[in-house]
Order: C-alpha cells, then structure tokens, then sequence
C-alpha cells in the first residue's frame, strides 16, 4: 500500500464510522422523542409519566451531547492527521528534547504533550457534561473542589504509573528486534493482570472512602449467596459513590486474594436487602459462568491481534505519511507509531462494536438467569426497574441503536426474559 491509498482509507472509514454513528444517534432521537409522552404498557403500573419523561430527555441530551463530542473529536483526529499537528509538535519536541536527552527522553515527552493537549481541549464538553447536563437532572453530587482533587490525583497516577509504562513500552521497541510487539504485550498484559489485583487495595481507595458493609442482617444474606455460588471476597465495602453521583451499582473487583465485593450508598439507600441480593447475584452469575475470566481472555487476545498489527505498520513508512507524519526526523519513531495506532484504531474498530455489545447482552441474560435460580426473580425485576428510574435509562430505546451499542438488553426485554412472573 502506498501513502495515498492509506490516506483514502482512513478517510473513508473516518467518514463511514461518522456517518454510521450520526445514523444511529438520529433514530434513537426520533424513537425517544416519538414515545415520550406514554409509558411502555408493561411499566405502566410501576413507572409514573413523569420519571419516563425525566428518563427520555436526559437520553435525548446525552445523545446530543454525544454527537458534539463525536464532531470535535473527529476534528481534532484530523487536526492532530492529516492537518499536521502531530507532524509539527513531533518535529519541534525531537529538537527540543530528543536532540538533548535522547531517543526515549523525546518519546516519552511526545506522549505526554498529545495526551495533555488532547485532555485540554476535551475538557469544555466533559464539564458540560456532569456540570451541566448531570446538574440540570440531579445526578451530579460533584463539587469544583472535588472535581479538581481527582484530576490533581488522576494526573499524578499518570506521571507516576504511566509515563513509566510507556517508557518501558518504548525502550522495548527499540531493543527487541521484529518480535518487539510481542514483548510489548506480554508487559501490557502483564500491567493489566496486576492492576486487577493493585486498583481494588491502592488506586480505588484514592478517590473514595471505602467502609465495611455495616448491616448485620443484609451481610448474613449476603455471606449466604456468595457461600452458595463458592465466592470468596475479602470483604463487603460500602463506597461512598453520593459524594459525585446519585447514580447507584454494586460491583465485585480485583483477583484472587483481592475480591472485593462493593455497594454504592446510593444503591443501599435505595434497594430493599432482597433486591440488593438480587443484585449482587447477577453480579456474582458472572463470575460463576466464567463472564469474567472469557472478558480478560477476550480482551488480552484483542490485544494482542492489534499488537501484531501494529508491529507490521511500525514499520512501513506509508502508515505514517499517509496519517501526514514525516517519519525519519534522525531518530526513533517509536512513539509516533503508538500515537498514531492509539488514533485510528477506534476509527476501524467501531465497526465491530456491535459483536462486543451482542457478547455483552448475552452474558447479561445469563447471569440474569443465574441470579434467579439462586435469588428472588421478582426482587431482581424490581431492583432494575428501581436502577433503570434512578439512572434514568430510557425504556424505550431505539431497536436499532440498542443492538448496535447497548452492552446490556432493554428494560423491557430483560425483565421479561427474568421470569413471566418477574415482569412488572
């Protein structure tokens, strides 16, 4: 392939991912909009018009939201492309840093300034969207002082954690020959594995208080449904998701000796103890049907397909100046080529979103399924009809735009696969 037909291609795929996207957003405006003035027949006993209402227009403006951020995002990707942005920042920071320091200097440095500029200019719409649209639903819990403490950490975690990796990422390309990409993912791998065992302890309990489930009674219920599923966790915490959001869920995280098990406040405030059971066991159907693990696989061997794409586009100079990178600036480009993968690698993949999402859905409907053999089916009903109000997920999504994106089923089919008796 030469530089001119690469060009074409991302264009094109560019071009038809935008449009598909567009497509996809503009039915699931109509759909919600055409239903929003009458709640779908088999929630009509149990949702009033007025939440359905509230679930349809903060859909309609997260959509519309979405489809500002996909149109700056595309203009930035051209800017940083084919406009030259990456072309002119790389050229002054290897005269800068690389001509000084060195190679790795240079690439590490390249890296940090893409992501902090990138992370600049996508902010205005990222504040919009929890001060303004979680704001104007009352869903946002965030405070100025706390929204500037986790950027402050997330920023910190970044040069303490991540620069570090993608010096090492880097310094293996540049010293293990062809098989390079095939070391860089084992350490990919390798830092992902360890961080499922690291966040939970380390990393999590920076951003929130993470306290011992203090409810006798409801953690007797749940002692007894994970010792029926044979889960072991190290403990039952309590995390204080109210200080950002007034969204709830429970989660299990962590591997092996590390499980934890973790309930928003906002969650327990809202759920009777046998809907939080419910709950916890679709969440623990997962790891019980091997959910879990069949993601880690699925995404490590994701990994390491694009890993050994990339490996092969590293080093073709048409990969680069088709994306309007001169390559060869007397010095490594290394950092270049993992930049210019980390862009046009969602371009392409999404186009296969919807088989992830399909998987996903499935997996929902399964540990469903679990969770109602070994809890109460009509407490699970309940409990996600109690999350879908409180998240304001919409209850009549597009059909269309939920195959393609949903990861898990509409409210009415879900509940309606649960249990005839469980459907509201």
């Amino acid at each position: 392939m030469n530089s001119g037909s690469w060009t074409l291609v991302f264009a094109v795929a560019l071009v038809a991912s935008l449009g598909l996207r567009a497509w996809l957003a503009s039915r699931q405006v109509r759909h919600v909009a055409r239903h929003r003035d009458a709640v779908p027949a088999p929630f009509q006993a149990t949702v009033d018009l007025a939440a359905h209402r509230k679930a349809a227009d903060y859909t309609l403006a997260r959509i519309r939201l979405g489809q500002w951020q996909m149109a700056f995002g595309a203009v930035t990707l051209l800017g940083w492309t084919l406009f030259g942005g990456l072309d002119l920042l790389n050229g002054f920071l290897f005269e800068a840093v690389g001509t000084r320091w060195g190679g790795l200097a240079y690439g590490v440095a390249l890296f940090a300034a893409v992501f902090a500029i990138e992370g600049l200019l996508h902010m205005p719409l990222d504040l919009y969207a929890t001060f303004g649209i979680e704001a104007r639903f009352g869903f946002n819990r965030m405070t100025w002082k706390l929204w500037l403490s986790d950027a402050v950490k997330g920023l910190l975690l970044a040069i303490v954690i991540g620069l570090p990796l993608v010096a090492l990422v880097l310094w293996i390309m540049a010293a293990s020959g062809s098989l390079w990409w095939l070391w860089a993912w084992t350490t990919w791998a390798a830092f992902n594995l360890i961080a499922l065992v690291v966040y939970p302890m380390l990393i999590a309990p920076l951003f929130n208080r993470f306290e011992p489930l203090a409810d006798a009674s409801l953690e007797a219920r749940v002692r007894a449904l994970m010792a029926r599923a044979g889960f072991a966790a190290k403990g039952l915490f309590v995390m204080d998701g109210s200080r950002r959001s007034a969204h709830g869920n429970a989660y299990f995280t962590g591997f092996g000796a590390a499980r934890r098990v973790v309930f928003f406040d906002t969650l327990l405030a809202r759920l009777a103890p046998e809907e939080v059971e419910a709950v916890l066991a679709h969440e623990l159907g997962h790891f019980k049907l091997g959910h879990i693990a069949r993601r880690v696989v699925a995404m490590l061997g994701t990994a390491l397909l694009l890993f050994a794409a990339f490996g092969y586009l590293a080093s073709q100079s048409w990969f680069y100046t088709g994306l309007g990178v001169r390559p060869g600036l007397g010095g490594p480009n290394d950092a270049v080529a993992l930049i210019l993968l980390m862009f046009v690698a969602p371009v392409f993949g999404s186009f296969i979103t919807p088989l992830f999402a399909g998987l996903s859905r499935r997996h929902e409907y399964e540990a469903d399924a679990w969770a109602v053999r070994h809890a109460d089916g009509n407490a699970l009903a309940s409990a996600l009809l109690k999350l879908h109000e409180d998240n304001a997920s919409t209850l009549t999504p597009d059909p269309v735009y939920a195959r393609f994106y949903y990861s898990h089923p509409p409210a009415v089919e879900r509940l309606a696969a649960i249990s005839p008796g469980a459907t509201p």
